[in-house]
């Protein structure tokens, strides 16, 4: 009866899944439509609201170009970079904050308070610290990263059993085995998904950063085409960064097995 059981899941779950992907579609296809019509209502400014074929086109011209590509490499390595340091030393914040009560009550109320500020007022301290170069960059995403993810640790190191934390006591484990071999395990969905909040707000970080002072980058690219006046083209950097942030996150997810964890 159990095979039956799970034979029969097996079978209702394409449907499900083909259902939110026919409303997903049926979302975009809305969302254009709409588009379309609002850019030959003439409500608007010439190429405020570009009609999606000039958006088309300059997709298209982006995307055969290397120039974007290699800006796309510049903004891909500033983000890695960040999110790595950011990360890491979130994680890190997480576990103490999360481990010790007394640290806890002093530290934790400071994540808080401080996460949701706008990390782009910090802008012009990371210039004189870090030049006007990557550094900066790479800082505003490492700044911009690191409040979620610690946030996401030390919220998983409550969840975590008490029963696996005396098991690792019991065994004299040092503070790097309990960290590697109980906590992390024990809490890998709010880890993974303090790594999505914080590569979406390294990415945000960085792209501000960019549009700020920079000569290179996907932020660049971006207030150039603004500055020239370039709508289609703004719009497809905009289109383009936006399907690839997605794809990055649903690999993140698929790959960390948390797709699997939802269609349950």
């Amino acid at each position: 009866m159990a095979e039956i059981g799970r034979m029969t899941q097996a079978r209702r779950a394409p449907r499900w899944l083909s259902g939110v992907v026919l409303l997903r579609a049926a979302i975009v296809l809305v969302v254009l439509l709409i588009w379309q019509g609002l850019a030959v209502s003439g409500w608007f400014y010439r190429d405020v609201m570009p009609a999606l074929p000039k958006i088309w086109d300059a997709l298209v011209k982006l995307l055969s170009g290397v120039n974007f590509y290699w800006n796309l490499g510049v903004t891909v390595e500033e983000v890695v970079i960040g999110l790595a340091i950011g990360g890491l030393l979130g994680v890190v914040a997480g576990l103490v904050v999360g481990s010790n009560a007394f640290i806890a009550k002093a530290y934790e109320p400071y994540l808080y308070y401080l996460g949701p500020t706008p990390k782009i007022i910090f802008f012009p301290v990371m210039i004189m610290w870090f030049g006007v170069d990557s550094g900066s960059k790479i800082a505003m995403g490492a700044v911009s990263c690191f409040f979620p993810i610690a946030l996401c640790v030390a919220a998983g190191m409550h969840q975590i059993d008490s029963v696996l934390i005396k098991v690792g006591m019991s065994f004299r484990a040092n503070p790097w085995q309990m960290a590697t071999k109980i906590y992390l395990p024990a809490m890998r969905h709010p880890v993974i998904n303090g790594l999505r909040l914080g590569l979406g707000v390294a990415l945000i970080g960085t792209l501000l950063a960019e549009t700020k002072l920079s000569n290179r980058g996907i932020g660049f690219l971006v207030i150039q085409a603004y500055n020239n006046f370039d709508m289609p083209r703004l719009y497809a950097v905009l289109v383009t960064l936006f399907v690839l942030a997605i794809g990055v996150n649903a690999l993140v997810a698929r790959f960390s097995g948390l797709d699997a964890i939802k269609q349950k």
